[in-house]
């Protein structure tokens, strides 16, 4: 592991991409080698087994790229399959997940208020972020609402229009999340819809939003044990399991028009 190693960061598709945006945003001499497991979406319907084992091969595929750090930029990859990547990753790399950068967040801010959370079935039914958060003992309220059309309604490109506002709304309106002072969204695709998601609740709820917490913990992380990249920087590489139109029209959206994609399947 070297200070010129890239960051490597994964995701079933396109809502990784917030968290890389938001690393490059305060890391922008390091490399990254971000994956999008496109061939696989979304993860949020799948069981445990089947996440792991993509998983699992992803992270095998950034230890051979050389990563320093491997972001688990996915809540339903975190929940299923963190404990098992970070045992196979081993001494090679340090693993992050997406969830406890926002569960330190809550027991730093908001302790004694109503928290809700909308994510993936997979996040919301595990339980992960209900039994982290009750665990501070700050005394939050928490809530929480499996929202599974949102993450398939990002990746196919319909994050600002009438349709999404529909959807939204709706979700919003449902009587799980009636009374809350912030909202976490539990799904790295989210910050996508975080302006309508906002809008709809002018400013009367907290929205919060993981990536640029994760994004603040690996730079506390990599600066603490030395391993800032303080010479030439690589450059970024976009790797996909499979092609897909709305993945390279966001990745150029977020990182600009240099951006080629480089198919790499899971499995042949």
């Amino acid at each position: 592991m070297q200070e010129s190693s890239p960051i490597g960061i994964f995701d079933s598709g396109i809502g990784g991409l917030t968290v890389a945006r938001a690393v490059k945003k305060v890391l922008p001499e390091e490399q990254l080698v971000y994956f999008g497991d496109t061939a696989h979406l979304p993860y949020g319907d799948k069981s445990t087994a089947a996440i792991q084992a993509y998983a699992v091969k992803i992270a095998d595929v950034l230890l051979k790229a050389n990563c320093k750090l491997i972001l688990i930029a996915c809540n339903s990859a975190s929940t299923a399959a963190y404990e098992l990547v970070k045992a196979y990753v081993a001494s090679r790399a340090t693993v992050f997940d997406v969830i406890e950068p926002v569960v330190q967040y809550v027991g730093q801010h908001l302790a004694g208020k109503r928290v809700g959370l909308i994510g993936t079935k997979q996040t919301v039914n595990s339980g992960v972020y209900r039994h982290k958060i009750e665990g501070l003992d700050k005394g939050v309220s928490f809530s929480a609402l499996a929202t599974p059309l949102l993450a398939p309604m990002i990746e196919e490109g319909f994050h600002s229009n009438r349709i999404s506002k529909e959807i939204i709304k709706s979700y919003l309106d449902d009587e799980e999340l009636k009374g809350i002072d912030a909202l976490i969204l539990g799904c790295t695709h989210y910050p996508l819809i975080k302006p309508q998601i906002d809008e709809l609740y002018g400013e009367k709820v907290a929205v919060i939003d993981s990536s640029e917490m994760i994004a603040e913990a690996t730079r506390a992380y990599l600066k603490g044990k030395g391993l800032l990249n303080q010479g030439a920087k690589g450059k970024d590489r976009f790797l996909v399991s499979d092609y897909t139109a709305s993945f390279e029209s966001t990745t150029k959206l977020f990182f600009g028009r240099e951006v080629n994609l480089e198919k790499y399947p899971l499995w042949e």
